[in-house]
C-alpha cells in the first residue's frame, strides 16, 4: 500500500513538476514584435518631449508618423495623457482611416495628418502642437516673414496661416491641404495652433522648436512698433532653395523604392 501511494505521490510530483516547467518556457519566449512597434515608440517619445517643452498642453497636440512609403501612419490616440500611455496605444491607421492596430480612438486631427502625407511625399512626420508664441501669432493672424536665414533653410520662406476651421472638420482638412502644396515646414493654424512637418521625427522636432524661436522675435519685434527687418530676398530663395533640393532627393527616393530599383 505505501508503495503504491509512493508511485502515485512521485507521479503527481513529476507532472507537477512538468507542468512548471511548461509555463516557465511559455513565460519565456519572446514577445512577438510588430512591425509598426518603431514607429508607435517614436511618436511616443516624441509626443513626451514636446510636452516636457510645454508645447503640448494637458491632452492637446497630436503627433503622427509615416510608415516608410507606405500609405498607413501612427498617430496618439485622442484625449489621453501623454505620460501615462504606452506604445501599444499609439493608433496605427490606413490612409482611408480604417484600423490596423491599437485600441484607442486615434486624434480627431487624423484627417489632415493624412492630407498632409497625400500632398507631400517628402514628409514623414507631423506635429501639431499648442506652444505659446507661435499660437499667440495665430489669435493675431500675421505670417511671420523671413526673419533668420534658417528659418528659411528649414521651414520656408515664410510661416503662412492656414485660415481659421473647427477641429476635427472636413473644412480643416481641406484648408491644410491646400495650404501645404507650397512645401514650407511650418504653418499657423488661425485661432488654433501650429502645425509643423519633416522628413522624419527628429527634423520636425528641431522645426518647432525654430518656429517659437521665430515667432518669439517676431511678436517681440512687433511690440516696438518699428519697421521690421527681413534677410535680403536673393538669400531667402538661396535657403528654400536648398530645402527644396533636399525635398525633391527625398521624393526621388521614395520613388526609386516603391519602383525596386533601390
Amino acid at each position: 500500500m505505501d508503495s503504491i501511494l509512493s508511485q502515485n505521490l512521485d507521479g503527481v510530483k513529476f507532472a507537477r513538476y512538468h507542468y512548471l516547467y511548461s509555463v516557465k518556457l511559455f513565460l519565456e519566449q519572446p514577445i512577438p514584435m510588430s512591425k509598426f512597434d518603431t514607429i508607435r515608440q517614436q511618436v511616443l517619445d516624441y509626443s513626451q518631449r514636446l510636452a516636457q517643452e510645454g508645447f503640448l498642453k494637458g491632452t492637446g497636440g497630436n503627433v503622427s508618423i509615416r510608415r516608410l512609403n507606405q500609405d498607413i501612419l501612427a498617430i496618439t490616440p485622442s484625449n489621453q495623457d501623454y505620460f501615462a500611455i504606452t506604445p501599444n496605444d499609439v493608433c496605427v491607421h490606413r490612409f482611408d482611416q480604417s484600423k490596423v492596430e491599437g485600441d484607442l480612438k486615434p486624434s480627431i486631427e487624423m484627417g489632415f495628418h493624412i492630407a498632409v502625407y497625400q500632398a507631400r511625399p517628402d514628409v514623414g512626420c507631423v506635429m501639431h502642437t499648442h506652444q505659446d508664441f507661435a499660437s499667440a501669432i495665430a489669435l493675431i493672424g500675421k505670417s511671420i516673414p523671413a526673419l533668420f536665414d534658417e528659418q528659411v533653410r528649414f521651414l520656408g520662406r515664410s510661416v503662412e496661416v492656414i485660415p481659421y476651421a473647427p477641429s476635427g472638420t472636413g473644412f480643416l482638412v481641406k484648408q491644410v491641404r491646400k495650404a501645404v502644396k507650397n512645401h514650407h515646414n511650418a504653418y499657423i493654424l488661425k485661432n488654433h495652433g501650429v502645425l509643423c512637418l519633416g522628413p522624419d521625427p527628429e527634423r520636425t522636432f528641431h522645426n518647432v522648436l525654430l518656429l517659437e524661436k521665430a515667432a518669439l522675435s517676431y511678436l517681440l519685434a512687433l511690440y516696438t512698433e518699428e519697421k521690421i527687418s527681413k534677410i535680403p530676398a536673393v538669400i531667402r530663395e538661396i535657403a528654400f532653395g536648398k530645402l527644396r533640393s533636399e525635398q525633391k532627393k527625398i521624393e526621388e527616393r521614395l520613388a526609386a523604392l516603391s519602383k525596386g530599383s533601390v
